[in-house]
């Protein structure tokens, strides 16, 4: 069975690896680390205690894309170890297959991940483990009792980012294989990350897989207003404009966003519109 480190410094979409890393019964044990010192510090500790030690990693799930030193340069500094773990790479990114197959890479999975495709990735790390003269590591007390299936229960797929909306007044957001939804009411501002969007709400955050530019024009009517190319703002959830030093910001609940100078002078105006009725 695997001893798994995942490494992303996307906290929602580590948690949501984990989560289905841990749901594979093949998977001993499963741990996170949300950037590359952390990773290199849990390896390091690996690598000293050796490959039956308590601390063992066999497999890595690693993100490409993280600040600081990328999933690459890990792979590159882990390969001059002789018994590394093994590498997996996890992004949204095609352009780097090439490179991640030079670092001799077991898979190469592409985001938004799907179970079935993490479940293949898991039975390749599995193959390449029993193939090496190392092995596999020693099973625990309960490993010895006969193997679960090979494969992960099958859970109903996520909807596609482009029919997100259950309805019109509802957008739906995965997390761990579970799909909930969120009114469009309760969400205060969008925060672009890439070719996902952050939704913020008073309860918490959401990832979704929708770019911003696509819930601006959606969401144009129900009063989201752009007020920045990476914050997409309910006008009625704005409780204060500043203006200081020819900068201007809002403040959204407890969050304070800026104003870029293109979109300054027609908020202000939407929200005296608003103020005068």
């Amino acid at each position: 069975m695997l001893r798994v480190l995942a490494v992303d410094d996307e906290k929602p979409l580590l948690e949501e690896l984990l989560y289905l890393l841990r749901s594979d019964p093949r998977v001993h044990s499963a741990e996170g680390a949300s950037d590359a010192t952390e990773a290199l510090r849990r390896i390091t500790r690996a690598l000293e205690t050796g490959p039956e030690g308590a601390d063992g990693i066999d497999v890595v799930f690693l993100d490409i894309h993280m600040a600081g030193l990328t999933g690459l340069d890990i792979a590159r500094l882990l390969a001059g170890f002789a018994r590394p773990p093994l590498i997996v790479f996890v992004t949204a990114h095609e352009g780097f297959a090439v490179q991640a197959f030079d670092l001799k890479a077991v898979d190469y999975v592409l985001k938004p991940v799907r179970p079935e495709r993490l479940a293949e990735a898991v039975r390749r790390a599995c193959a390449q483990l029993d193939r090496s003269p190392q092995g596999p590591p020693p099973a625990s007390p309960e490993a010895a009792a006969p193997a679960a299936p090979a494969v992960p229960a099958v859970r109903r797929p996520a909807p596609e980012a482009g029919a997100a909306d259950r309805t019109q007044d509802q957008i739906a957001v995965e997390l761990g294989g579970v799909t909930r939804f969120v009114a469009i009411a309760d969400i205060a501002y969008v925060e672009a990350q890439g070719d996902y969007a952050r939704l913020h709400t008073d309860e918490g955050s959401h990832l979704v897989r929708i770019p911003l530019s696509t819930l601006e024009e959606r969401w144009a009517a129900r009063g989201f207003v752009r007020i920045h190319r990476r914050h997409l703002v309910a006008l009625g959830r704005i409780d204060e404009l500043r203006l200081d030093a020819g900068t201007t910001t809002v403040r959204v609940g407890s969050a304070e966003l800026q104003v870029s100078r293109r979109h300054a002078r027609e908020l202000r105006d939407l929200l005296m519109r608003q103020a005068t009725g």
